[in-house]
């Protein structure tokens, strides 16, 4: 088993398969795309085990706590490195993480933002260390996200050839 699975599994942390998407809903791009040496995540959201859209849904600020909003991002942590070790083979590969852009679903009035993209960075952090695992980040509020999830993440990471 490869170090950063290893290492995974003994936080007992599973990586979900590729996102199901709503009846009906077409997803006509790639999820990471490989260009040289790096690889372009597109935009992420929570998944459970089972691939689909997790809970729960919402703004923050209203709907959802910012308790709830750092583990919609941890999950969507997840749900990024599963579509990783799809496209690179080995998350092992990776040698940095260096954007990070996260959006989260705001009620008027919110502005915790950085608190909830906190639970993408601590994971991956924990996941790869604060070498490959030090990141630029954005965390910012909008005022809608696709299928009402609470968080997106897109970012960047370079990688072994």
């Amino acid at each position: 088993m490869a170090h950063i699975e290893r290492k995974l599994a003994d936080l007992g942390l599973a990586l979900p398969p590729a996102v199901i998407p709503p009846p009906g809903v077409v997803l006509p791009f790639q999820f990471v795309r490989i260009v040289g040496r790096r690889a372009l995540v597109s935009g992420h959201g929570p998944l459970d085990a089972d691939g689909t859209i997790a809970g729960p849904l919402g703004k923050l600020g209203r709907e959802v706590s910012v308790e709830q909003g750092y583990t919609a991002a941890r999950l969507t942590a997840l749900a990024i490195l599963g579509s990783l070790q799809r496209a690179l083979g080995d998350l092992d590969r990776i040698t940095a993480w260096t954007r990070v852009f996260g959006m989260v679903a705001s009620a008027p009035g919110f502005d915790r933002q950085p608190a909830v993209i906190n639970g993408f960075s601590d994971l991956i952090l924990e996941v790869f260390g604060p070498d490959i695992g030090a990141h630029s980040r954005s965390a910012v509020g909008m005022a809608e996200l696709p299928f009402n999830i609470p968080v997106e993440i897109e970012g960047e990471a370079e990688f072994d050839a």
